[in-house]
């Protein structure tokens, strides 16, 4: 073997070794280079680094500090680093003689060419290699203008103003496709014709071939010139394939050029595949893209296509003489050979199984649809079509439909969610997004269709071989779908009925947002009107914050926040999924009571400055008058020091001090005269005063659950009760046995503002009088 090949192989193993390990650094150099400026661009240093440090550099660079761990570097295995591989001995061939790179990329190019054609089964085929999987279709609608129209080579742009060309595209095809090819073509958006898809019979997602030989008709009839058409073998959103015969027969019938895309050309490698994909091999072009469907990791996109004049596919640039443009096709020639035939079937077989496997176990679930529903009588042929493109199509898509016949006492659906998309949509994304993530290896994604809505998608074909996807994965999927199924069911009885709790609160706002996957949004109104606008919403953000913040707080199973990040709404407290056991009145009667509670206190803190402020205003006036009377009643002899113990001595005095009591509930200076004469009375009932027992719940028990939804609820909420009056019953009967004195005090006293008053007093000495205090 060449030792250059041999050293790039070990070079391009150790540097993927440090690139997935990230155990590299260690906590020295982690904290060296926080501190350094390493990661800030600068000028190059003049000295150089090694390999090691660049490679470190590079890792550090993909995975930041915070989620180095999180966000590991995916393991492409030995087939991905063969793909890895191809790149670097592609640099390495380009520096050959120009005639040995010729004979090799030669070689390179019939082989990988000749390889993929009898793979998907496409007989006398060429192949363009490219980068950006749009770039095949664009060079191909340039290769067709150049065959349809003679002097384009001479006259260029010109020669389409006499006949202008038509490309027309499904309703289904990938967002922007057609913008693009017009865009790169330098043609008008009016060159695109997109076809609708059918709405009467056959699959929503399929050209409507009626209509497309119509439209074709009629731009024949304008002087327009029909080009190319762009039909889907699996379509990006639901998998669906077009009726590729009959289209191929009326472009066959027009001289229109027929290029087909989409997943399910990956089941032609198959042996047993359907009528309806096997079609696709009489297209004039097809885009296939074998990376993510192998799991190979940065290999080109290839279109194959059929054409019998070199010349024109070298001026639509589909061949090219340089000898370099044609290493493209390199790592996936190496990546072929490291998994050979047989591989790539059982990659391919074994993507389709974990479909038919997931399709099987979902129509077993309750309230999943897997299909189209069908309202209108359909031929015989019809549905056969249907049920075998279904059966083909490695794509599984799959959402949450309510039915109304199983809507239990608990809630009501009939009337009001029932019917509306919207709210299907929201809880359906929200299922997609807690699938994946709770089953990442799934590889399913939330994908919106225009006729069915939000759905969830699986396919395999795309991303089983990068995540290594395994049918335990799809049994783990299916678990965790039929737990979340009755969550959905349940939150979708309850929003009907939350509304309708937090309509009959005067102080409570419904927020109706049909986004929000859960029971819905509610906002505590303020019911102080004497404020500003603007002071309203500080006032009403405060207590709605500190609303929110008390729900969380609670023992429940309930989630509390502020919604979405870029919600319209501001304010408002949004309630996520319900169970089955939910009490959604008295989870409604908690949220307008604590609400009213915080608005309170609110309100208390709120007069409180002004009340004692008052208070000590007043409390100064009633000093200063009985400072006054006290001098008048003294005289001035004794506010002497010296002078007053000796007329006091002649002639002895006794000053009647009145002891006052700032009561802040009231706001006003009390005398304390009634304290005195209660002062035993009140010890006396405070000594035998026991503070109320509160309801208690046992370890484990949830808020807001009704006492009748299940035995477990049930019985924990009978022990409660029976806990509660074992407590209760007793009390009594003990403190009536026993005597004042031979009652034990407890650990922690009951608070008596009265008491308190009394205790801090200070009485002079030699003196009954009653001192100011503050209670």
């Amino acid at each position: 073997m060449d030792p250059t090949l041999a050293e790039m192989g070990s070079h391009l193993s150790d540097a993927m070794k440090i690139l997935e390990s990230g155990q590299i650094e260690t906590a020295e150099d982690t904290g060296r280079r926080r501190l350094s400026w390493r990661d800030i661009p600068g000028p190059l240093q003049g000295d150089g680094q090694n390999v090691v440090t660049i490679l470190q550099l590079v890792q550090n660079l993909m995975h930041d500090d915070e989620d180095k761990q999180a966000h590991r570097m995916q393991y492409v295995g030995e087939q991905g680093h063969m793909a890895l591989l191809g790149h670097s001995l592609a640099a390495y061939i380009s520096v050959l003689d120009r005639d040995r790179l010729r004979k090799l990329t030669t070689r390179i190019l019939s082989d990988t060419t000749l390889w993929l054609c009898r793979l998907f089964r496409y007989e006398n085929g060429s192949a363009y290699y490219h980068e950006d999987d749009r770039e095949g279709l664009v060079k191909v609608c340039r290769l067709v203008i150049n065959a349809r129209y003679e002097d384009y080579a001479t006259e260029g742009f010109t020669v389409l103003s006499v006949k202008q060309p038509v490309i027309y595209q499904s309703a289904s095809c990938r967002p922007g496709l057609g913008q693009h090819l017009c865009s790169q073509l330098g043609l008008p958006l009016s060159s695109l014709c997109i076809v609708p898809c059918n709405t009467m019979f056959g699959s929503q997602h399929q050209m409507d071939i009626a209509l497309l030989d119509k439209l074709i008709r009629d731009d024949v009839e304008t002087g327009k010139l029909p080009l190319l058409l762009i039909a889907n073998a699996g379509t990006p959103g639901a998998g669906h394939t077009d009726k590729l015969s009959r289209l191929k027969e009326l472009c066959v019938q027009y001289n229109v050029w027929l290029h087909v895309e989409g997943v399910n050309l990956a089941t032609l490698v198959l042996g047993q595949i359907s009528s309806v994909v096997t079609a696709a091999t009489k297209c004039d072009s097809m885009t296939l893209t074998p990376g993510p469907w192998l799991g190979l990791p940065a290999v080109p996109a290839v279109t194959l296509y059929r054409h019998e004049d070199p010349a024109l596919s070298l001026a639509a640039g589909l061949t090219s003489s340089q000898p370099v443009e044609k290493l493209r096709a390199l790592p996936l020639w190496l990546s072929l050979q490291y998994l050979g035939h047989d591989g790539i079937v059982e990659r391919i077989r074994h993507s389709a199984h974990l479909s038919q496997t997931l399709l099987e176990q979902l129509k077993s679930l309750t309230s999943i649809k897997t299909s189209d529903v069908i309202d209108s009588e359909i031929s015989l042929l019809e549905a056969l079509s249907m049920v075998e493109d279904e059966l083909s199509s490695p794509v599984v898509v799959f959402r949450f439909s309510q039915d109304t016949s199983s809507a239990s006492s608990g809630g009501s659906v009939e009337g009001y969610f029932s019917g509306d998309r919207e709210v299907q949509d929201s809880l359906n994304r929200w299922l997609g997004e807690q699938l994946a993530l709770l089953v990442p290896t799934s590889g399913v994604d939330v994908v919106e269709l225009e006729d069915e809505g939000v759905c969830v998608r699986f396919n395999p074909l795309m991303t089983a071989a990068a995540l290594g996807t395994q049918e335990s994965d799809v049994a783990l999927l299916v678990e965790k779908l039929a737990e979340m199924v009755p969550v959905l069911s349940c939150t979708l009885r309850f929003r009907l009925d939350f509304r309708e709790e937090v309509l009959q609160h005067a102080c409570l706002s419904y927020i109706e947002d049909l986004s929000w996957p859960g029971l819905g949004a509610v906002r505590y109104e303020s019911r102080r009107t004497d404020l500003e606008e603007g002071k309203r919403q500080q006032e009403l953000e405060k207590i709605n914050t500190e609303l929110l913040k008390k729900l969380r707080e609670l023992d429940t199973d309930l989630e509390f926040s502020t919604g979405p990040e870029f919600s319209e709404e501001r304010n408002c407290i949004f309630i996520g999924m319900a169970t089955e056991d939910l009490d959604v009145a008295a989870l409604v009667d908690t949220i307008a009571s604590t609400g009213r509670e915080i608005e309170e206190s609110g309100k208390l803190l709120e007069n409180m400055t002004e009340v004692v402020r008052k208070g000590i205003l007043e409390a100064e006036l009633q000093l200063q008058k009985a400072s006054e009377e006290k001098l008048m009643e003294e005289g001035v002899l004794r506010q002497i020091p010296l002078v007053s113990s000796v007329v006091n001595w002649f002639s002895p005095v006794q000053s009647s001090v009145k002891g006052r009591t700032f009561n802040l509930a009231a706001g006003s200076l009390d005398t304390t005269d009634p304290i005195y004469a209660m002062k035993a009375q009140t010890n006396k009932e405070g000594s035998s005063e026991t503070p109320t027992a509160t309801a208690k719940r046992l370890p484990g028990q949830k808020l807001f659950r009704r006492s009748g939804a299940g035995s477990d609820s049930f019985s924990e909420t009978s022990s409660v009760c029976h806990l509660e009056e074992t407590f209760r019953e007793p009390l009594p009967a003990e403190t009536s046995e026993h005597t004042e004195s031979d009652l034990e005090v407890p650990h922690t006293p009951p608070f008596h503002a009265e008491e308190t008053s009394v205790s801090d007093q200070r009485v002079p000495d030699g003196q009954g009088a009653e001192p100011d205090s503050i209670r």
